[in-house]
Parts: C-alpha cells; sequence; structure tokens
C-alpha cells in the first residue's frame, strides 16, 4: 500500500481567498519592518564584535561547565563550542570561546581575558590558551555590509536566470516571493531577539534556494500547462498546476523538517539559531511559493504567444533541447 499525502484528482482552489493571504503577508512584512526598525537585530559576536579564546585541556570539554563559571562575570553574550579534528589525539580537547564586546568598549579588555582564563581554570586546572583573537567594530561592521550584499547579489542573480528561463511576469512573482521570505526571516529575529550571526545569513541564502527551486517546479508546471491547455483560464491553469506539484512540495517539506527538527532538538546551542531559521524558511517559502509567486503572477497575467509549439524543421533531430 502507497502512502499519499495529497489523493489523485484534488482540486483545491488556492486564489479563492488570494486577497486574504495577500493581505496577512502585507501586515507581517510591515511588523517585521517595524520590529527592525524599533528594535534591531540582536547581533551575534562576527557583527557586533568581540574577542574569540581557543582552549586546549587533557580533560573532556564540558560546555555547560564552562558556561556556569562565566555567568557571573557578567559578559553578555558567550557562546562556548567545542572543536573537533580528525588530527587531534586522545587527550587533546579543544574549544572556542567567544565574547562580544562591552558596551561602550571596542574590544574585550585584557582585564577580561584574565577573568575568562581565571574562571576556566576553576574547571578544568590543565587549560591552556592557544590564541587569543579579537574582532573591532571595523571588521563587523564590513560583516555586515558584505552578508545583506551576498543576500541582495543572489536575489538579483535568481531574477535574472528566472526572466531568461520563463517570461518577466515569472521573474517578478519569484524574486517578489523571496524578498517575502527573507523580510518576514529577517522579521521574526528581530521580534524575538534571537542571536543573528553570520549562520543566519548562511540560512537565508539557503532558504532562497529552497524557496526558488520549490517556485521553479511549480512555474514549470504551469508552462507545461499552459501549451497543454490553451484556452483554459489562467486560473485555472494555475490551480489545476499546484495541485498536480502539491504532493511533491508536501513530501519535500515534510522531510526536511524532520531532518531540521532533530538538528533543533539534539543539535544543542551552536546551531539551533541556524536550524530555527531553516524551519521557518521552510515554512515560508512553501508558503510562498503557493501563495505570493502565483498570485502575483496570476495579477500580471502572461501571454501565450511563446507557448505555442513551433513547427520542426531540419532534420529529425532539431526539435531536441541540447
Amino acid at each position: 500500500m502507497r502512502l499519499k499525502l495529497v489523493r489523485d484528482g484534488t482540486t483545491i482552489d488556492f486564489f479563492s481567498k488570494s486577497r486574504i493571504w495577500l493581505g496577512i503577508s502585507m501586515v507581517m512584512m510591515v511588523v517585521a519592518f517595524v520590529s527592525f526598525l524599533v528594535q534591531g537585530l540582536n547581533y551575534g559576536i562576527d557583527f557586533q564584535g568581540g574577542t574569540s579564546i581557543r582552549t586546549q585541556s587533557e580533560e573532556v570539554v564540558d560546555v555547560g561547565a564552562y558556561r556556569s563559571s562565566l555567568e557571573d562575570l557578567g559578559l553578555g553574550d558567550v557562546s562556548i563550542t567545542e572543536v573537533f579534528d580528525p588530527s587531534f589525539g586522545d587527550k587533546q580537547n579543544v574549544a572556542m570561546v567567544r565574547i562580544s564586546a562591552q558596551d561602550g568598549q571596542e574590544s574585550v579588555t585584557i582585564d577580561t581575558i584574565n577573568a575568562v582564563q581565571d574562571a576556566l581554570r576553576g574547571v578544568s586546572p590543565d587549560v591552556g590558551f592557544l590564541s587569543v583573537e579579537s574582532v573591532g567594530p571595523k571588521v563587523s561592521g564590513e560583516l555586515i555590509k558584505t552578508a545583506f550584499i551576498a543576500v541582495a547579489m543572489a536575489v538579483l542573480a535568481i531574477l535574472l536566470y528566472i526572466w531568461l528561463r520563463f517570461e518577466w511576469q515569472f521573474a517578478v512573482g519569484a524574486v517578489l516571493a523571496l524578498t517575502h521570505d527573507v523580510i518576514l526571516t529577517i522579521g521574526v529575529f528581530s521580534e524575538l531577539q534571537i542571536k543573528f550571526d553570520l549562520a543566519i545569513i548562511a540560512a537565508l541564502l539557503t532558504i532562497i534556494g529552497y524557496s526558488i527551486n520549490d517556485t521553479v517546479i511549480v512555474f514549470d508546471r504551469v508552462r507545461e500547462n499552459l501549451r497543454k491547455y490553451k484556452q483554459m483560464p489562467l486560473k485555472d491553469v494555475l490551480n489545476l498546476s499546484i495541485n498536480e506539484t502539491l504532493a511533491r512540495t508536501l513530501m519535500t517539506s515534510f522531510t526536511t523538517m524532520l531532518a531540521l527538527f532533530a538538528l533543533f532538538v539534539l543539535g544543542g546551542d551552536v546551531i539551533r539559531g541556524f536550524v530555527f531559521a531553516m524551519m521557518w524558511g521552510i515554512v515560508i517559502g512553501t508558503y510562498s511559493s503557493v501563495f505570493v509567486a502565483s498570485t502575483v503572477l496570476l495579477v500580471l497575467g502572461v501571454k501565450r504567444d511563446w507557448s505555442k509549439d513551433k513547427k520542426p524543421t531540419g532534420n529529425q533531430f532539431s526539435n531536441i533541447d541540447a
């Protein structure tokens, strides 16, 4: 017996309440934008500046004990991760301690670094400090600028690809859907004040790729059905295409969410922000592919002249795509 998430012949009307869905999206985007202007983002060390201390000890790294020993110092954002490397020996246990810059200071002071080292020695007396590196405000500011340029360039590249692959109406719908996903993801991090660092930028780029993949699959089916049903209204073609790809969309999203949920529960604090961004992005990306990109395409319309089959010319292989 084969499991089916969507029954054959499903005919859900996704556009019967399209204005309501677009209205909800607009409200959520406004809330996200206002939250970003009022609260801003809770930048991590990568963007805020700070100091990273690399430790090594013969004892196994106890991240919880390390973190507890630093709580009384009032350092604010402290990230502690265990470093794994196949080249390490049995008694070579390495950890990375990242401390954000304190208010009113350009970097973590020597006194603060010494206090951190003394606190860690209280947990593991044989701990050694391999390196101490600081990220100043100028470098962190450049990282913020470069990160947002990377996201913008990714969206523009996708705009060009969709424009060349389909028609400009498809490109506008896809890019508006991607912009919707990015704004809502940044908004939820601003609203919940979850740490925003370079890992979240990686998540944003991954979300963009996931969302556009889902959108392109729907658009491919739309183009096929436009050629197949030349007299069918565009709204009916879009509904038919989304229903035909719905099983694939739900199965992909469901299996991806299973893996992400396992990482969120078992992965620890180090990657929890990244995984949360991915989980949120899967939900928003799936929603935008159906209710944003396709609705924009319905509003803009699309010419059907390009979908007419051309008469084959030349030899028998002339109509085969390269």
